[in-house]
């Protein structure tokens, strides 16, 4: 049996410092101690660590492609997401491959791997709500491919740069409104909560409830493994028998808050008279519903713009083999209030 190849990763874990860390030293970059360098390489010399040719070779590489890895093109939001990505990628000379994970891990990690082969100069990834492993982007960073995560991602993944939405305070925004608007018991609609997006939004609902002294009520909340209409009508359908009845409801996505709605109305339902209700993203539809959406708008074009900008900065420091400084932006999110949500 062939012994296991020993990578970045392993010298990483073994002396505790990021694989990042761990390549500077190897390749003796000045921003690294002499300290950190001794441990590396007697450790790299102890473990017969080998550099991987194919990741030296995609390093030389230059395809002036970008990869992007969203869950799903048709989404109003991540739409928005990729003409930002498109406009910065084509001005400055890259083209874009786009895979679609559906939210599959699977789809995730083969859609990953193809790009890799593919040899793009970058990659840029939202993450699917169910993934668990993230060794499929690893691979990207031990090849010295940059990676920037936007809207979803993980802190398992140190070494790279994200630019994220405030969830958390878009959610909490939402949920204040339904309450100076006359609400006090309202119900929640979220996706799936292992996705840190999903768990910001519930933690902004929760902390929105305490602040105006209202207690937090499980039985109100209502996850959701796919985010359809289908789905968030069947929820609405049960929110419509509880007793003591809701007066409001926060959706985590404006397509589970318009299947809501549907799903109150057929119930007998009035809104905003029984129930006021208001999403997230400022989907187009949510003006063309009856009554039209309130909703917190998502950035999403700047987010794009700004993902794929910092993204190419640091594909040139990678090729000139400058320090990446990586980094971390949160842009903010803004009400807009409509009359679902009107007294």
């Amino acid at each position: 049996m062939s012994k296991k190849q020993i990578r970045l990763a392993d010298l990483a874990e073994k002396l505790g410092i990021s694989t990042a860390t761990v390549s500077r030293a190897l390749k003796d970059y000045p921003d690294i101690s002499a300290e950190t360098k001794r441990r590396v390489n007697e450790l790299a010399k102890e473990l017969n660590y080998r550099p991987n040719t194919l990741a030296a070779g995609l390093r030389k590489s230059e395809t002036r492609i970008i990869g992007v890895i969203i869950p799903e093109i048709a989404n109003h939001f991540f739409a928005k997401v990729i003409k930002g990505i498109m406009e910065v990628a084509y001005r400055e000379g890259y083209n874009v491959m786009l895979c679609q994970s559906d939210e599959d891990y699977e789809k995730e990690v083969v859609d990953a791997r193809a790009l890799l082969s593919s040899r793009v100069d970058g990659l840029i990834v939202s993450i699917g709500n169910h993934t668990h492993d993230f060794s499929h982007f690893s691979e990207f960073l031990h090849a010295g491919i940059p990676l920037v995560f936007f809207d979803k991602t993980t802190p398992e993944i140190e070494d790279c740069s994200q630019v994220i939405i405030d969830d958390y305070a878009g959610a909490f925004q939402a949920v204040d409104h339904l309450i100076g608007q006359g609400c006090r018991r309202i119900a929640h609609i979220g996706g799936s909560f292992e996705a840190f997006t999903f768990q910001n939004r519930l933690n902004g609902y929760k902390d929105a409830l305490k602040k105006n002294g209202i207690a937090f009520d499980p039985q109100l909340v209502f996850p959701s493994e796919k985010l359809t209409i289908q789905v968030a009508r069947e929820h609405a359908e049960h929110m419509a028998r509880i007793q003591p009845p809701i007066d409001g409801l926060f959706a985590a996505t404006d397509l589970m808050a318009i299947g809501a709605m549907n799903g109150l109305k057929s119930q007998g339902l009035k809104i905003p008279q029984d129930v006021k209700i208001i999403g997230f993203s400022n989907w187009e539809m949510a003006e063309a519903v009856d009554p039209p959406l309130s909703s917190v708008n998502q950035p999403g074009y700047e987010m794009g713009k700004i993902t794929t900008e910092i993204l190419i900065r640091e594909i040139k420091a990678e090729k000139e083999e400058r320090e990446i400084v990586y980094e971390k932006i949160v842009l903010q999110t803004e009400l807009i209030s409509r009359e679902s949500t009107r007294k």
